[in-house]
């Protein structure tokens, strides 16, 4: 399986501004054909380890079940408007992707 993990960072931070992209994210990203998993939250702020990474506001987890269904949600219609519909508060994203079992 592939594990697609994206973590943004907004330009508007208030607690609204990122409650509207945790339920863009579910009304966008949930349900795509080869979907074994998916989460969207917001960032943990209790856990202050000095190992844990802050440098984020919204997290976005979607597990596929190959890299087939991966590459398709990249090009779906679903995805590119959540995208443009999203994208102009988005300080940073960062993508991780990695190969799960």
């Amino acid at each position: 399986m592939l594990s697609h993990n994206v973590f943004f960072t907004l330009h508007d931070d208030s607690p609204s501004a990122i409650d509207q992209l945790v339920v863009a994210c579910q009304k966008y990203l949930r349900n795509h054909p080869g979907v074994a998993f998916f989460a969207a939250g917001t960032l943990g702020k209790e856990f202050s380890r000095p190992v844990n990474d802050r440098m984020f506001d919204v997290a976005l987890h979607v597990v596929f079940i190959d890299r087939e269904a991966h590459d398709a949600y990249q090009v779906a219609p679903d995805h590119k408007l959540f995208i443009e519909e999203n994208n102009s508060n988005w300080k940073q994203v960062r993508v991780f992707d990695s190969w799960v079992e």
